[in-house]
């Protein structure tokens, strides 16, 4: 058996853990990661970077019989489904070298390719070597989570996992589950050719503003996928090439299966208790500062602490602990500043409050301004003028923004950098930006704000009656 001594030794090749990894290293730590599976993890593999690329091949399938009301002629697109998935494989291809092993041996980081568990406070075990470390952060994800639906396990089903390594086109896709992951998958099937159904237990992306996901709702369901909300999946039933769902709502039958219900986070392998780490279904108990709430010389990064579920998350949390562990600094996270963002077409985005939460927190003091679209000349242009961006303000200060429409994910970052920097309307309203652009939408939100104090005020008028008057 070998034994090693470090800093720092990271479990999972994540997004947080080689954020960790990659900064920890370059600033003079001595760092050890254990990946048993793929460098990169979910986001790389199985998510955020496959699920764009199929997304970006249904979206020119899409155009290319959409084109009519820019003078093109509409002429219905060859869709070769296979090759798409050859493109989501180069795509993930192209950007792994930057996860790679050898990108990060390469860096300094001692890279062992196996799972870690602990076997002591302060001992963690992956394949014949014991890493003795002063912390461990784990960063382990997570992953799909099969519910235990009736006959599930008797039918050929797909999750993320696995949905991105079907090559033959389905006929008829089933999905279960309506959040960001199964009304993604839904939308981009849909477009190269699928006949797609979504069976929902509740709403619809029932994370976001109700008023925003029925802009997308309503866009999907005219681009023909059948949305069956309130139908919880009661029974799965299979005979050659059709699968059936029951539900309380009616049965529903396709040819293929995608289960997209949520995520579990992965710590099955990882013998927390014998390390005395407090953890429940949701990931490790830890603080604001991510540390264990029992073991001091454990850390969490990513899904696995408990929190919001997103990549960019898991960066963040990455950034939390370099401050910490190799500052020595007061470094603690926050998730009022977290935006997230779903990639349907129209795109469906949030940062901070929703209007709802908004209302029970600040009550009469809260001002929801409005700005659609249609009002946009960018979008005028480009025949995208379905949508709507909502700010939620409270004391002249952002705290919440809601977008839905054509490009809500770039949109959003604005928000998101107001709310992390407590600036004011005004910082929005004063910035100039180049015309036309959707980004015009965010400055035409802020001036929304002003709009009534400058134009319906009764002594900025006498003001200005008064200026005109005596000013020469």
């Amino acid at each position: 058996m070998n034994r090693i001594k470090t800093d720092i030794c990271i479990i999972g090749g994540g997004s947080g853990g080689l954020s960790v990894a990659a900064g920890a290293v370059q600033m003079g730590a001595k760092v050890v990661l254990l990946e048993g599976h793929k460098m990169g993890g979910d986001c790389l593999n199985y998510g955020c970077v496959p699920s764009k690329a199929l997304i970006a091949s249904a979206k020119q399938a899409y155009a290319m019989s959409h084109g009519s009301a820019l003078g093109i002629a509409d002429e219905q697109a060859q869709v070769d489904f296979a090759a798409a998935k050859d493109h989501v494989a180069d795509v993930i291809a192209t950007i792994a070298p930057v996860d790679s092993v050898e990108r990060f041996e390469g860096l300094g980081v001692q890279v062992i390719q196996e799972f870690g568990a602990f076997i002591s406070e302060t001992e963690v075990q992956a394949g014949d070597t014991i890493i003795e470390a002063r912390r461990f952060i784990v960063a382990t994800g997570s992953g799909p989570f099969v519910p235990p639906i009736d006959g599930l396990a008797d039918v050929t089903y797909y999750t993320n996992e696995n949905i991105f390594d079907l090559r033959e086109k389905p006929k008829h896709l089933i999905v279960i589950g309506g959040g960001p992951i199964g009304m993604e998958m839904a939308q981009a099937h849909s477009r190269l050719g699928c006949e797609v159904t979504v069976i929902e237990g509740a709403k619809a992306f029932g994370n976001d503003d109700p008023e925003m996901a029925a802009i997308v709702l309503n866009k999907m369901r005219d681009e023909g996928i059948t949305i069956v909300e309130e139908a919880q999946a009661q029974k799965i039933s299979g005979a050659g090439d059709e699968i059936t769902v029951h539900t309380p709502k009616g049965d529903y039958t396709g040819s293929h299966l995608l289960i997209a219900v949520g995520r579990k986070v992965n710590m099955d392998k990882l013998d927390l208790d014998k390390a005395n780490v407090a953890h429940d279904r949701r990931g490790l108990k830890v603080g604001a500062d991510l540390r264990s709430e029992t073991n001091k010389k454990v850390y969490a990064a990513g899904d696995v602490a408990g929190g919001l579920q997103f990549t960019h998350v898991a960066g963040y949390h990455a950034g939390v602990l370099i401050r910490s562990l190799l500052f020595a600094l007061p470094s603690k996270m926050k998730t009022a500043h977290i935006p997230w963002a779903t990639y349907t077409d129209p795109e469906l985005s949030q940062v901070g409050l929703t209007e709802a939460q908004a209302r029970e927190k600040h009550g009469d003091a809260l001002e929801v301004v409005r700005f659609e679209y249609h009002h946009n000349d960018r979008a005028i242009a480009e025949r995208k003028t379905t949508g709507l961006i909502k700010v939620m303000v409270v004391k002249g200060r952002p705290v919440g923004a809601s977008i839905a429409g054509h490009l809500a994910g770039e949109l959003i970052s604005m928000w998101a950098m107001a709310i992390a920097n407590n600036m004011k309307m005004s910082a929005i309203a004063n910035t100039v930006l180049p015309y036309p652009t959707i980004s015009e939408i965010n400055k035409r939100a802020a001036g929304a704000y002003f709009s009534p104090r400058l134009f319906e005020s009764t002594m900025v008028k006498r003001v200005v009656r008064f200026v005109q008057r005596w000013i020469p």
